[in-house]
Order: structure tokens, then C-alpha cells, then sequence
């Protein structure tokens, strides 16, 4: 009897310190659920429910006092609710990612989703100069499928009405000219995403030429005296889906960045870290270009007052923007510290 209680009472000692760190942290998320933990503790509690399981089997293998059983057995159970319980429930994982994962993403890489929206900009200020000035420039940067009959020697009447959607045929062209700018859109945003890797460089290529045909639309509609209503008529889900491009094309860079110059880590160990936020922020990129999507099909069609769409547009944008700057910030403070 003596020696089961020495082993039980050495046994303990050893491990007892990590069993109460897990009962901490199965307390934490019993009460205020698994999205209360940050990253780092998320990991310890996985890693410390599998000490748990490996001493609940040794304590039964080699018959410890009923004490220590009946601790590990229920300590072991809840343990096992928290790690797996959340998991199942796709809700909660999907909560988590737009509540934490998606805007910390985004104010991790600040830097590089500077210079994606710089290289957008440039392009658009380029296309649009060079475009309002002669509009021969228009065909070089527009291809014959993305400009949709909207060409320079469109009459001015006939590009309004394609903004208003007045006419039936102006309005099944203004549908198939929005799914072909979507579908667009998300091509170039995924591949500037994809293409990262290649030290950045045709990731800015394809934000610079994806600025150059936005600017060379508005250079064509402000020259026909429509740039009022171009800007509102795009803004609707432009706000939206332009944002999304500039993320994908800042998680390209990152991706570029980190193979230039990984600092003080390895190279593959500074591309993980970086692949592993580029790809959260491509996710989440991936539900604003649907969101664009939803709002190109249905507001642009249905909503043709030109202060309309400008304030939709620009509530969208505010919205994105609180949601980046606001959301996430104390679990990114907590995984910090």
C-alpha cells in the first residue's frame, strides 16, 4: 500500500504542474469558449491534452490510486471537448477567422499592402493621363472583351445609357461586362497572390496593368464629360473589389519579400510565416470579391441614382476599413505579449 501511494504521490509531482496549466486553460474556454485563447495558447492547450492522455494511460498501466484515475479521466474528457468540440462546428472556426485571423492578417502586413495600392495608383494615374489626352491609348490598355463595346468612338448618349442600364440590351451588356470585371478582378487578384514568389515582380506588374485599364476607363467616360457618373457607377462594388485586389497583391509582395529578404530567419522558415498570413488575408480577400459580386449583380442594376451609388460605395469602403482597424485587435495584443 505504502509503495502504490509513492508512486502515485512521485508520479504526480512529476506531471502536476502541466496538468493544472491545462485545467487553467480548459477553465478559460469552458467559460468564455476557445476563440478567448490566442494562437500560441490554442497550441499549448492541443499539446498539453495529449500530456494528459499520455499519463491517464501510464496512471492505468500501472494501477495508481483511485484519486489520480478519477482526476486524469475527467480532466482528460473536458480537455477533449475543448480541442475537438469547436472544431465540428463550422460557425464557430468560420467566427473565429473573421473575427481575429482575417483583420489581424491585414494589420500584420501593413508595409506591403502600402505598395500594392501604390502600384494600383500608378497605374491608374497613368492609364487615366494618358488615355484623357489621346484616346488612341485606350486600345493598348483595354482589350476588346473588357471594354464591351464601350470603345472611344462610343457616342456619349450610348455610354450613359450603359451606366443607367436604361435600355434592355444595355442592361444585359452592363451584366455581362460586371461578371466579366469580377471575374477579372479576382483573376488578377489571386495571381498576383500566386505569383509572389517570383521576388515580387509580376505581382507589381499586374497591379500596375490592372491600374492601367481602371485609369483608361475613367480617361474615356471623364472625356465624354461622364466622369461623375462612371466614378459612382464603379464605386458600388468597386470599393469593395478594388480593396481586394490591393490585399491579394500585398500578400504577393509579402510572399516576395520574404524570399529577397528573410532577415534574421531562414529563408523557408520567413516564406512559412509569410505564406501562412498571405494565405489567411487571400481567404478572407476571397469572401470580398463574393461580396463585390453580390453587389455588382444587384445594386448597380437596381439602384441608378448617381449620389446612390456613391454613398453605398463609400459606406462599403468605411465599413472595410473599421472592420480592418477595429476587429482582432485583442487577440493579436494577447498572441504578442
Amino acid at each position: 500500500m505504502a509503495e502504490t501511494f509513492l508512486k502515485s504521490s512521485l508520479f504526480r509531482k512529476e506531471r502536476e504542474q502541466k496538468w493544472r496549466a491545462l485545467e487553467k486553460l480548459v477553465d478559460r474556454t469552458e467559460k468564455s469558449g476557445v476563440q478567448s485563447l490566442t494562437s500560441q495558447e490554442t497550441l499549448e492547450l492541443q499539446s498539453l491534452y495529449q500530456v494528459a492522455i499520455s499519463s491517464l494511460s501510464v496512471a492505468r498501466s500501472i494501477s495508481l490510486d483511485r484519486s489520480v484515475l478519477t482526476y486524469l479521466e475527467a480532466l482528460a474528457a473536458r480537455a477533449y471537448f475543448c480541442v475537438y468540440g469547436p472544431r465540428s462546428r463550422l460557425l464557430i472556426a468560420l467566427w473565429g477567422f473573421f473575427r481575429h485571423d482575417f483583420p489581424s492578417a491585414v494589420r500584420a502586413m501593413k508595409m506591403p499592402i502600402f505598395f500594392s495600392a501604390l502600384f494600383v495608383l500608378f497605374g491608374y494615374a497613368a492609364g487615366y493621363a494618358l488615355t484623357y489626352n489621346d484616346l488612341d491609348w485606350f486600345h493598348a490598355f483595354v482589350s476588346q472583351q473588357m471594354a464591351s463595346g464601350r470603345l472611344p468612338n462610343t457616342s456619349t448618349a450610348d455610354l450613359r445609357d450603359g451606366l443607367f442600364t436604361l435600355p434592355q440590351s444595355a442592361r444585359e451588356q452592363l451584366s455581362l461586362f460586371a461578371s466579366f470585371l469580377f471575374i477579372h478582378n479576382a483573376k488578377i487578384g489571386f495571381l498576383a497572390f500566386a505569383l509572389g514568389f517570383a521576388f515580387g515582380i509580376p505581382t507589381a506588374l499586374l497591379l500596375f496593368g490592372n491600374g492601367l485599364s481602371l485609369g483608361a476607363f475613367a480617361g474615356l467616360f471623364v472625356s465624354k464629360g461622364l466622369g461623375l457618373e462612371f466614378y459612382g457607377w464603379i464605386s458600388i462594388h468597386g470599393t469593395t473589389e478594388l480593396f481586394a485586389v490591393i490585399l491579394c497583391g500585398g500578400a504577393g509582395l509579402a510572399i516576395g519579400g520574404a524570399v529577397i529578404s528573410p532577415g534574421r530567419k531562414t529563408r523557408l522558415a520567413s516564406l512559412a510565416q509569410q505564406g501562412r498570413r498571405s494565405g489567411v488575408m487571400v481567404l478572407g480577400a476571397a469572401t470580398m470579391f463574393l461580396v463585390a459580386g453580390l453587389l455588382e449583380g444587384f445594386g448597380r442594376q437596381l439602384i441608378v441614382v448617381t449620389m446612390d451609388r456613391y454613398l453605398i460605395g463609400g459606406a462599403a469602403f468605411a465599413l472595410w476599413l473599421a472592420y480592418f482597424i477595429t476587429c482582432g485587435k485583442r487577440a493579436s495584443h494577447a498572441s504578442a505579449d
